[in-house]
């Protein structure tokens, strides 16, 4: 809700006085405050919104997600760049159920600020091969569908790789 560097700010407020609790020795209350800080440290990496949004998309109530989403008003302001990845990459899944050329640049972008962890980034890899086959562009297909399955290490997309890579074979 915050913008980033107000996190900052009120965290290093809220460190501050628990500086000034530990000198009046009330331990206690200055321990309360350096967690407290530590809550304004942590919406800074993880932004509540797209973590509010990831819930929404997880229970498969996109209209909900979207509703989060729409929240965040300037993301390049708003958020870090990680953040910024993780914006677009929701943007592309919601955009992905009503039409696939329209999501493609949303997972470009998500790729290139980036996605911390590898299984989303396989899965942006994924939907950009599929909008890529549709397209008939079998080559970048083909090298992003090596790409995400590189990046699946739990193997939770082998099914829709080779799901893809059968209906590639009839083009």
């Amino acid at each position: 809700m915050f913008n980033k560097n107000i996190k900052l700010v009120l965290a290093a407020l809220v460190v501050a006085y628990a500086v000034y609790q530990f000198t009046r020795n009330e331990i206690m209350t200055g321990i309360f405050l350096v967690l407290f800080a530590g809550i304004f440290v942590f919406l800074y990496f993880k932004n509540e919104i797209i973590l509010l949004a990831f819930l929404r998309l997880r229970k498969q109530d996109f209209a909900g997600a979207k509703k989060w989403l729409d929240k965040i008003k300037n993301p390049e302001a708003a958020l870090v760049t990680k953040q910024q990845g993780y914006y677009n990459y929701l943007h592309g899944l919601m955009i992905s159920q009503e039409s696939m050329t329209k999501a493609e640049k949303y997972f470009k972008k998500a790729i290139k600020l980036g996605l911390n962890m590898d299984q989303d980034l396989a899965v942006a890899k994924l939907n950009l091969a599929g909008i890529a086959m549709t397209k008939r562009r079998k080559r970048e297909a083909t090298t992003l569908l090596t790409e995400a399955k590189k990046l699946d290490k739990h193997g939770m997309l082998t099914d829709q790789i080779k799901m893809m890579k059968q209906q590639m074979k009839k083009i």
